[in-house]
C-alpha cells in the first residue's frame, strides 16, 4: 500500500503499538479485545493496510486512551 498517506498511517501503526506495548499487550490480546484478529491488527500496526474509522475507535476504546492519541502525528 502506498498512497500519499502512507507516513501517516505508518505514525498511527506505531502510536497503536506503543500504547499496546506500555500497557503490556500482545497484538492477540488487543485484537481479542477490540473484536479483531490478530493477522488484521498486525496489519494496521505495519501500515500493511488503512486503519478504519471503525477499527481506531475499537482499538482506542480497548486501550483507553483517546482517539486522538492514536492520530497524533509527528512531523
Amino acid at each position: 500500500m502506498k498512497d500519499k498517506h502512507y507516513k501517516d498511517y505508518i505514525q498511527i501503526g506505531l502510536n497503536i503499538m506503543r500504547y499496546r506495548k506500555e500497557q503490556g499487550l500482545t497484538q492477540e490480546q488487543l485484537a481479542e479485545m477490540a473484536g479483531y484478529t490478530r493477522n488484521h491488527l498486525q496489519r494496521v500496526e505495519t501500515a500493511a493496510c488503512k486503519p478504519t474509522v471503525g477499527l481506531l475507535l475499537d482499538v482506542a476504546e480497548a486501550l483507553g486512551v483517546p482517539l486522538d492519541r492514536l492520530l497524533e502525528i509527528r512531523r
